[in-house]
């Protein structure tokens, strides 16, 4: 393979699915230690996996002390099957067996453990998530290896490919193809769409095992789609603003995502979008036409602000308003996440009602960067994989239960 740069990458879903070694030590009861044994070795077999050659159990020749000090093992489903290679697996430190580190987009809850003194081996990510890793935890470029989307690489005789996600800026599906014609597919985070369908990868190589995002695996989460909700968005924004011209329009959001919410704003009304220096910074490194030249300095040069997606409660949001010197006598807000989704509304988000308090209204919409049941259904039955391993919400055994019956009702039809 060429040499790359190395490259840094995280989750944090690890420590609601399996016993870590420190909790298990905590229990001092034999009988506390053989049903978490059990609860493991059944998660193994719900998921298919016979043997995932690894021991979470510790030493009982390990003192307490030394096991209140142990390094968290890295659980099965973070490694992938038959390779040395992990992905989103940096709260563990150094792997033992690990190669090379995947990580999948630059969310906290995936790249959490990473930092600037990252010094454990190399990191593959796409080009894009790189760059964040440079700019935002100043992670050493030595460690990072970006990788081209849709560009087939070749990794200890395993070839790897990165394809677009579908989530946020830079996320990545990946791909690993082995020697033995094995295929596996680690979806990350991502919002399931035709278009994947179209991936030559995905549609002529059989997915041996499936490392899915279920993030919404639930009937219940029908919410409509990206551009649905935008238009939504679009609609009710033109709408309070001919109501109330003075309005100041805020779209809470993470430090990555959530941005062609306020992009379809900034587009449809033709101004610009303000955000803080930080955000700037990280929105200029995507190199997309239609941000950066868009993105204003000053917050009195344009109606349009973004705000963290964690700021949208009234109390902050009127000290906002209040820090503007009255130049706007009102605020309307957007809360997009698939959390707002309400199977009452369903996909009419005509009968989204929003919250206000004084002169402030909060609308909380259903825009998700995750694939909704039916998607996940439909991204299932194209691949048809042999095995599927969901990586969200598997923390009892009533939610890997119920998972499990749909992935196999979907593959029967």
């Amino acid at each position: 393979m060429v040499k790359l740069k190395e490259t840094v990458d995280f989750d944090s879903y690890v420590d609601n699915f399996l016993p870590q070694p420190d909790s298990v030590d905590g229990c001092e009861g034999g009988a506390d230690k053989k049903r978490r044994r059990l609860t493991q070795k059944n998660l193994f077999q719900l998921w298919g996996l016979e043997n995932p050659n690894l021991d979470l159990r510790p030493s009982t020749a390990t003192s307490l002390a030394s096991r209140k000090n142990q390094q968290r093992l890295c659980p099965f489903y973070k490694r992938i099957a038959g390779t040395p290679f992990t992905v989103d697996a940096f709260c563990y430190g150094s792997v033992k067996g690990c190669s090379a580190y995947f990580l999948s987009h630059f969310h906290a809850d995936h790249y959490i453990g990473l930092t600037k003194g990252w010094s454990h081996g190399p990191i593959y990510c796409t080009n894009l998530t790189a760059r964040l890793l440079r700019i935002c935890l100043y992670v050493s470029p030595s460690f990072i290896c970006p990788l081209e989307l849709g560009t087939e690489y070749s990794l200890n005789g395993i070839k790897i490919t990165m394809l677009d996600a579908n989530h946020c800026p830079g996320a990545a599906l990946i791909h690993f193809r082995l020697p033995n014609g094995q295929c596996y597919l680690h979806t990350g985070d991502f919002r399931a769409s035709k278009l994947m369908q179209s991936y030559p990868v995905l549609a002529s190589q059989r997915i041996n095992i499936l490392y899915l995002d279920t993030t919404y695996c639930n009937p219940k989460y029908r919410f409509p789609s990206k551009e649905d909700v935008l238009e939504f968005v679009v609609g009710v924004t033109r709408r309070y603003l001919n109501n109330h011209p003075k309005t100041i329009v805020v779209v809470g959001a993470y430090s990555i995502g959530k941005e062609h919410v306020y992009s379809a704003i900034s587009k449809a009304l033709g101004v610009k979008i303000y955000a803080n220096a930080s955000r700037r910074r990280i929105l200029r490194s995507f190199g997309w036409v239609g941000i950066s030249e868009n993105l204003s300095t000053n917050g009195k040069d344009t109606p349009l602000h973004i705000l963290p997606i964690s700021s949208l409660r009234f109390e902050i949001l009127q000290r906002y308003l209040a820090s503007q010197d009255g130049q706007y006598t009102s605020m309307l807000s957007f809360r997009p996440t698939g959390w707002t989704y309400s199977e009452t509304i369903g996909e009419n988000l005509n009968l989204i009602k929003p919250t206000s308090k004084g002169n402030i209204t909060i609308y909380g919409v259903p825009y998700s960067e995750h694939s909704n049941f039916i998607e996940l259904q439909e991204f299932v039955q194209f691949l048809r994989p042999e095995k599927i391993i969901p990586t969200v919400n598997v923390g009892n055994a009533v939610n890997r239960g119920k998972m499990q019956s749909y992935f196999q009702q979907w593959l029967k039809a």
